[in-house]
């Protein structure tokens, strides 16, 4: 009989299977990261900031900001990693077919592009405010698709620190249902000329969270990202705003941070983040801010609370927005909001 003198092997055994476990490890995270690349472009946008009130204004210029140049630098400096565009397109293209955008506002939104990636900063490309096409969907579709045509065909050879988002907030006559059957045509619009260009989509109404679940992304199409906007509670984070009817009412809303205040935040993301895992989809704040009526201390806190929900669950997000109403950076005094910018970017990134 064979002597029995299988515990002498045993270390030897212990780190075989640990080796191999580890090679089983590293081979589903790189299964899981090859079935989803999106969640690695979440990861280079991380921090992000809104160029608000500037290209989805009627005009540039008509809401107080014109974009500079030297505000890249100061948004790559103060730590940011990407920004994003919202971009009026309907106002400076053709009002019949074939719809085409004037060369000189795509020269200017390029302008705008340019600066951002000659800085190192990840760009989202967003069409913002076609208030027509909420109004009457099945008229405004046409043009629509041949805006994101036009868009896509024209920054189809940047790199890919260019990002897409295909609506902001759709909204009225753009229910849930109508916006599934767009997005999808949207898509298949932009994926004629860039197959593998990251693409960000949104629920309905307002592209709010408690819609998340109605958004249906393609499952073929892993180069998709789930983003969705944060401003709860608005009687807080609209205080005072002039296109929110009755905001006057809650003037002096403060957030203090209670237990309760942030048990809600958290519910909110812990709500999101399971939307992300179930869909195998990441996920990007794309607009969170609180209106400059609100005092200072409390859109500090509550910015603070949003942030590192966000950044818990591994959520990229873009504050909104860099310089306008609910502004981190004052353009008169040329210095940053020193509070709220560190409540967006004091802490190092939450590793996911």
């Amino acid at each position: 009989m064979r002597p029995n003198n299988a515990a002498c092997n045993c270390p030897t055994m212990v780190r075989t299977l640990a080796s191999i476990l580890a090679l089983l490890a590293v081979c589903t995270v790189v299964a899981v990261a090859a079935e989803n690349p999106a969640t690695e472009a979440v990861r280079r946008l991380a921090r992000g900031i809104n160029l608000g009130n500037a290209l989805e204004a009627p005009a540039e210029g008509a809401w107080g900001v014109t974009l500079r140049s030297e505000y890249f630098d100061i948004i790559k400096d103060a730590g940011f990693t990407s920004v994003r565009i919202p971009v009026r397109w309907s106002a400076h293209a053709q009002a019949e077919a074939p719809y085409a955008i004037a060369p000189e506002f795509f020269a200017r939104v390029d302008f705008v592009v340019r600066g951002a990636l000659s800085r190192g900063l990840n760009v989202v490309i967003d069409d913002h405010h076609y208030a027509e096409l909420f109004q009457n969907p099945q008229r405004e579709l046409p043009r629509l698709i041949a805006l994101w045509d036009q868009i896509a065909s024209h920054y189809r050879d940047y790199s890919q620190d260019v990002f897409f988002e295909l609506l902001n907030e759709p909204q009225g006559e753009m229910t849930d249902d109508v916006w599934q059957e767009v997005m999808l045509k949207l898509l298949r619009t932009v994926r004629r000329t860039n197959h593998d260009r990251m693409v960000i989509v949104g629920p309905g109404h307002l592209n709010g969270l408690d819609h998340l679940a109605n958004l249906r992304l393609p499952d073929e199409d892993t180069r998709l990202i789930a983003t969705f906007h944060y401003y709860r509670p608005m009687s807080f984070t609209h205080q005072m705003a002039s296109w929110v009817k009755g905001s006057e009412l809650w003037k002096g809303t403060v957030w203090a941070g209670t237990a309760d205040q942030r048990q809600a935040v958290k519910s909110d993301f812990d709500e999101a983040a399971q939307w992300a895992r179930a869909n195998r989809r990441p996920l990007y704040v794309g607009e969170f801010g609180a209106y400059g009526a609100a005092d200072i201390e409390s859109r500090v806190r509550w910015t603070a609370a949003v942030v590192q929900e966000a950044e818990r669950h591994g959520f990229g997000w873009a504050y909104w927005e860099f310089n306008a109403g609910f502004g981190a950076y004052d353009t008169e005094a040329q210095a940053w909001r020193e509070d709220l910018l560190n409540a967006l970017i004091a802490r190092p990134p939450v590793k996911k």
